[in-house]
């Protein structure tokens, strides 16, 4: 599986990095099929707390999953 990792607004730490290196290789038990995995974390500008949001898009054949989160 090909893992890509987008940081905007910010430099991703290794430690968050390999974090999500580890979350996203459990999905192989879920599906072993997914061919590639994007991760998009971003920090928005705004007064508002939960200005950190991460989305994933997960390819596999015949089909993409998405997932949103802010915290």
């Amino acid at each position: 599986m090909q893992l890509q990792i987008h940081s905007i607004h910010f430099d991703a730490e290794r430690r968050l990095l390999d974090f999500i290196e580890n979350k996203v290789e459990k999905l192989n038990t879920f599906h072993d099929q997914i061919i590639s995995c994007e991760v998009f974390l971003r920090v928005e500008k705004s007064d508002d707390r939960e200005n950190k949001v991460s989305e994933v898009k997960i390819h596999v054949p015949g089909a993409d999953f998405f997932a949103k989160k802010r915290a």
